[in-house]
């Protein structure tokens, strides 16, 4: 199973991102970042994939994942009319603000906690993702005052389980990891346009040879085919917002309509006009 670094962006100084009904239902998207995650997501029965830990949920579910823990889109594989808030918190708050301040120290032990993976339940999940859902619409500083008060109603809560026996562990070392970020960031800014395997090699400061040996070890896939994958993912969305199979393959960096399709259909299983035709639904 191949995991994902994701690479959320630096330019913000703010602890937080949020994300409000962010739609990734198509994708299989199994990843991880060091950020903390709180993700609640209501009219939907699906997977609850973090770490080690599959089960399933039904109706709602509200999880809080620990750093660089890996994990599956929650509203993955949903067909059904759903609503989904993601909120996710910089690990300097906790080193920084939360560990240093006594006041805090049921948040701190809340986060200590997540590196098991917590999912929670009853009222606490009900009236936390309620507030969730306004989280969008403040201020910066209305904002930090509410993810705080809801760390404190998590913390506090006894409505929870732990989804891992043991602290899960990441395989990644802090150096793979910052590798990794790096490549995927520049993979990202560049999927429009011819990525040579010579150029990215040099740019992480390895051989061609060692890059290819490096990059299959790292992640269980070929450079290529992970290049493959991100440009379908992209292309994926390019048509459920309309556009067509020749659009989306040359907007991906795909330089061959013909080689774009036989991809598409490698990667999804089904051609770029079946997955269209399927998925798409014009805005009325």
């Amino acid at each position: 199973m191949r995991i994902e670094l994701e690479t959320i962006g630096k330019d913000s100084k703010s602890p937080f991102r949020i994300l409000h009904n962010p739609r990734l239902n198509h994708l299989f998207y199994w990843h991880f970042h060091p950020e903390y995650e709180l993700v609640y997501i209501e009219g939907a029965n699906a997977i609850r994939h973090v770490g080690d830990h599959i089960s399933n949920y039904t109706d709602s579910d509200m999880v809080l994942i620990g750093s660089n823990i890996p994990h599956l889109n929650f509203d993955h594989g949903v067909q059904t009319d759903y609503k989904k808030e993601v909120l996710h918190i910089k690990p300097s708050l906790k080193h920084k603000l939360i560990s240093e301040i006594p006041e805090l120290e049921s948040i701190h032990q809340l986060l200590e906690r997540s590196r098991y993976g917590i999912v929670f339940f009853g009222e606490t999940k009900k009236m936390v993702g309620r507030r969730m859902q306004d989280l969008h619409r403040l201020t910066h500083f209305s904002l930090f005052m509410e993810v705080m008060q809801l760390l404190e109603i998590l913390a506090k809560s006894e409505e929870y389980r732990l989804l891992h026996t043991q602290p899960f562990v990441n395989k990644y070392n802090k150096k793979e990891q910052e590798r990794l970020r790096r490549i995927y960031a520049y993979v990202d800014e560049r999927y429009q346009q011819k990525i040579d395997l010579a150029a990215i090699a040099a740019f992480t400061n390895l051989g061609k040879e060692a890059f290819c040996r490096y990059f299959k070890k790292a992640t269980g896939t070929t450079f290529v085919q992970f290049l493959n994958q991100y440009r379908i993912s992209q292309a994926k969305r390019l048509l459920l917002v309309g556009k067509n199979s020749s659009e989306a393959c040359y907007e991906c960096g795909f330089e061959s309509l013909s080689y774009f399709n036989r991809t598409f259909k490698k990667v999804t299983g089904e051609n770029p006009s079946e997955f269209k035709k399927k998925h798409f639904k014009p805005v009325p």
